[in-house]
């Protein structure tokens, strides 16, 4: 499996670094050769990291945390687009806004105004605007929607981010750092790899190999998925109950213990009767004459 999918991320150019002049020095260890004015990127380095990547998101996905997929460069929008939806999670693929992550709850009253203006165009109530008002409107709903319709299911922080050219998207990783969310990140040879948690080497200008990484990290977040639901199977476990048998052995000595009880009780002794004066004289004899 790791043989094919080396082959094919070579054939998708995944190797081909930018230019020497370009180069970031802290990328030396992921660097293969160099063959004229281009840097070879270490394929090997590359499985390696994409390895490490997924076993991290299905152990955050498994704990029960979200992953965001961030991308704004044309290149890769549609493979952010394409791997979230794969996986069932949110991206960013339009314009990342300063304060998505450590402002939280602005985004949040953001997409409620989105909710707002949605109910007022199905309800008809933006026809009966005037034009200018409507108008305002209708370019206030396309603007929110166009820079956080990925998010819009994301009702809490997530536990992880990854990112297409982390040189490009550096305010993204610097807002996770902050708050110490986990950042996987697609490094070409001029980024820093210091950026990011996990590092894979990969050349994020190729549209196929964007395409066959995001795709291999959508897999690792549906495995961690699946974990939660297994795990989740094994909470919801049948209350123990009490069998049948014990129950009705003690039953039956709570209906004892009184019994034994009264039966242990020392009866009590009748009173002896009392002799009378003729009974008296009936056992002493017969009387003798005094002379």
């Amino acid at each position: 499996m790791a043989k094919e999918l080396a082959r094919e991320l070579i054939n998708a150019g995944v190797h081909f670094g930018h230019g020497v002049s370009r180069w970031d020095p802290k990328m030396a260890p992921f660097i293969f050769a160099k063959r004229g004015n281009i840097h070879i990127i270490d394929v090997r380095k590359t499985l390696k990291g994409l390895l490490v990547a997924k076993k991290l998101l299905a152990d955050i996905v498994a704990s029960g945390k979200d992953v965001v997929f961030v991308g704004t460069k044309r290149q890769a929008q549609k493979a952010v687009e394409a791997a979230a939806t794969k996986c069932g999670m949110h991206y960013v693929s339009n314009r990342w806004l300063g304060g998505m992550l450590t402002n939280f709850r602005t985004v949040r009253s953001r997409l409620q105004r989105l909710d707002q203006l949605e109910a007022l165009q199905e309800d008809g109530a933006l026809d009966s605007e005037s034009k200018k008002q409507a108008s305002r409107l209708k370019r206030e709903m396309r603007k929110i929607k166009g820079n956080l319709q990925g998010v819009r299911g994301m009702s809490r922080l997530p536990g992880a981010v990854i990112v297409v050219d982390a040189k490009k998207e550096y305010l993204a990783l610097r807002e996770a750092r902050k708050l110490a969310i986990a950042t996987i990140g697609l490094l070409d040879t001029d980024s820093d790899p210091d950026t990011v948690d996990v590092a894979i080497p990969a050349n994020d200008d190729s549209i196929r190999a964007v395409d066959l990484i995001l795709n291999e990290l959508a897999d690792a977040v549906a495995i961690g998925k699946t974990m939660v639901s297994a795990r989740q199977e094994v909470v919801q476990r049948p209350k123990r109950t009490r069998p049948r048998r014990a129950s009705m052995a003690r039953a039956k000595e709570k209906e004892q213990e009184p019994t034994t009880a009264v039966a242990e009780q020392p009866q009590p002794q009748s009173p002896e009767p009392v002799p009378t004066e003729q009974e008296k004289t009936a056992g002493k004899g017969p009387e003798m004459p005094v002379s």
